[in-house]
C-alpha cells in the first residue's frame, strides 16, 4: 500500500495476516489517518489493548462483542464505535464480519515503522 493513494479498490489489494483469525487491508493511510479493513471469522478474539491512537470503527458486517474500558456491547451491521486515546478496548467476533478501522496518527506498528 502506497500512502496518499486517493482509491482503493478491494480486488487489486491482498488480505494480509493480523492475528488467529483476523486479517486485514489497508484502505488507504497518510501521517495524520489509517484506514483498515479488518476481516473476523467466528470466534475470533481481537485482544483487549490500548494505543495511543483515536479509533473509529464501523461495523460493515457480522456481529462483535466489543469490549472498551471495561464495558461491553453487542454491535452489528451498521453499528460503530469510538475509542479514546490509551482506553483499553477489544473485540470478539460472535457471527463472521469485517470492522473498517479509522486511527488517527496512522498505526506505524501496522506498517513496521515503529
Amino acid at each position: 500500500m502506497i500512502d496518499n493513494k486517493a482509491f482503493f479498490k478491494d480486488s487489486e489489494s491482498e488480505w494480509e495476516y493480523a492475528a488467529e483469525g483476523i486479517t486485514r487491508k489497508f484502505i488507504g493511510y497518510n501521517d495524520q489517518l489509517m484506514a483498515v479493513k479488518v476481516k473476523f471469522e467466528k470466534g475470533a478474539i481481537g485482544t483487549v489493548h490500548n494505543h495511543v491512537h483515536t479509533q473509529g470503527s464501523y461495523v460493515a458486517s457480522g456481529r462483535f462483542k466489543i469490549t472498551i474500558d471495561g464495558k461491553n456491547e453487542i454491535l452489528e451491521a451498521g453499528d460503530g464505535f469510538f475509542v479514546s486515546p490509551d482506553l483499553s478496548h477489544g473485540a470478539e467476533c460472535l457471527e463472521a464480519g469485517v470492522l473498517i478501522d479509522v486511527f488517527n496518527p496512522k498505526r506505524k506498528d501496522f506498517l513496521n515503522e515503529n
